[in-house]
């Protein structure tokens, strides 16, 4: 539970609005994350095998912009 006089006034910063024309979403409304372009390529060591990675450049609006992904899992 809260006090209504721990509530502080949020003023919206302008600058950071996403225009409703670059969201795409799917049938249940869900945002639709893809993939753009991969930017590096490393390869991860275990024990007795490597497994390849990429760096992956998303469209998202939110979150990481950047992340590591199995090459495996990736078809750019």
């Amino acid at each position: 539970m809260f006090h209504v006089s721990n509530l502080k006034k949020c003023l919206a910063d302008p600058t950071l609005k996403v225009p409703l024309d670059k969201i795409q979403v799917d049938a249940k409304l869900n945002f639709m994350e893809e993939p753009v372009e991969i930017l590096e390529r490393e390869f991860k060591k275990l024990k007795h095998r490597r497994i390849a990675i990429v760096k992956v450049r998303w469209n998202s609006k939110r979150g990481p912009e950047f992340t590591w992904e199995c090459e495996d899992q990736m078809k750019l």
